[in-house]
Parts: C-alpha cells; sequence; structure tokens
C-alpha cells in the first residue's frame, strides 16, 4: 500500500542578499512520519521550516502541502517558547483552541492536555515559574491543539540540560505517534536525532537526493 505523502519540496532555493543559504533542496514526508534533520547551526536549518510555513518566500522550487484544511494545516514549535507572561498556563494553552467551546469544555481539553504531558493541575501557574522542559511542554500543547497535519520543531531542546533535552526528545515522539502526526525535527545533536525519528537525514543529503552517476 503507498503511503500518503503529506509534504514534498523540489528545487527549493532560498538566498539572503547575496548569501545562497539553501541551493536546489529535495525533501518529501509521509503521513505520520518523523523525519529529524541533522546539520550544523546557521547551515539553513530554520530557515527551511520557516519557508514550510510561510513565514519566508522561497526564490524557486516549489512546497507542496496535502491538506485538506486552508489553514492550521502546519504547526511550529520555536526554539524558545514563546508563552505570554499575563496569561496562566491554561490561557496560554488556550490560544491554540481553534474551535468554538464552552468555558466548561475548554476547561477539560486543557486539563486532558496537561495530564497527556504529565503536568496535572499547572492551569494557574505563572509561565516564569516554568522550568525550561516545563516551558517546552506547555509549547508542545498548544500548537498540538490545532491538530497540524505536520509539525515542526526548530530545535526546541537546545536551551536545556542533557537530561532533560533527552527525555523530552523520547516524550515528543511518544506524542506525536499518539496523535498520528507528521513533523520535521531539525537539530545538531545526532542522539536527539536519533531518538525522536523514525528517519534521519544529514542536511547535506537533502541536496544529493536525486543525483545519479
Amino acid at each position: 500500500m503507498e503511503t500518503k505523502e503529506v509534504l514534498k519540496i523540489e528545487n527549493m532555493c532560498k538566498s539572503f542578499g547575496d548569501a545562497n543559504i539553501i541551493d536546489g533542496l529535495q525533501l518529501s514526508l509521509a503521513a505520520n512520519e518523523i523525519v529529524a534533520i541533522l546539520g550544523p547551526s546557521g547551515c539553513g536549518k530554520s530557515t527551511l521550516l520557516r519557508s514550510i510555513v510561510g513565514l519566508e518566500t522561497i526564490d524557486q522550487g516549489t512546497i507542496e502541502i496535502s491538506s485538506s484544511r486552508k489553514t492550521d494545516a502546519v504547526g511550529y514549535l520555536f526554539q524558545k517558547p514563546i508563552l505570554y507572561p499575563h496569561l496562566n498556563v491554561a490561557g496560554n494553552i488556550a490560544l491554540g483552541l481553534t474551535q468554538k467551546k464552552s468555558k466548561q469544555e475548554k476547561r477539560a481539553v486543557i486539563a486532558e492536555e496537561l495530564a497527556f504531558v504529565d503536568m496535572n493541575g499547572f492551569e494557574k501557574r505563572r509561565v516564569e515559574s516554568l522550568s525550561g522542559g516545563e516551558a517546552q511542554r506547555v509549547a508542545l500543547v498548544r500548537a498540538m491543539l490545532g491538530q497540524p497535519d505536520v509539525l515542526l520543531l526548530d530545535e526546541p531542546f537546545s536551551a536545556l540540560d542533557l537530561d532533560t533535552r533527552r527525555d523530552l526528545a523520547v516524550e515528543t515522539r511518544r506524542w506525536l505517534k499518539d496523535r498520528k502526526t507528521a513533523a520535521i525535527h531539525v537539530t545538531h545533536d545526532p542522539e536527539e536525532a536519533e531518538l525522536i525519528a523514525d528517519r534521519v537525514i544529514l542536511w547535506a543529503d537533502l541536496f544529493t537526493a536525486d543525483e545519479e552517476e
């Protein structure tokens, strides 16, 4: 049975001024697949993700997302969790709700999602009181509430200590698989890539996939 592709990128090129950041990139992502892209800082990994989600305009090539939705097909988890200090944990998570719900329904959904990431009872916590790992869990829950077809993870664990980074990679893989969400995770950490992904691709290999002798 043929696996459905949710993302296909062909001959993508992107430059900033005279700097050619991405030249002829090829990538495909299957439904429910988690791909890790491994490369050094500054190679263009974040530019790739920003282009997929539409925050950057590419110079050449195509980015095709197979989704029945016109919006919210792609979710994005930034390197540093973007949480709003004037809102508590529940308030931050509620921003990810894309469907209208009653207050009671919202409370039930938020409680269920916090339980899913082992943060029972954190609804009223101020975000300033959270550890780095807890803050990323909140950001992840908010990103996944929209049930994106593809979730982009832009080195979201890089600022955390080694043990927390490894634990979150394993946990995030479990959450993605449970929700049947495809994902692209970019990192410079080989072990982290292996822990989270079904398939690990070296950055350089994204430009040689279609080249044959």
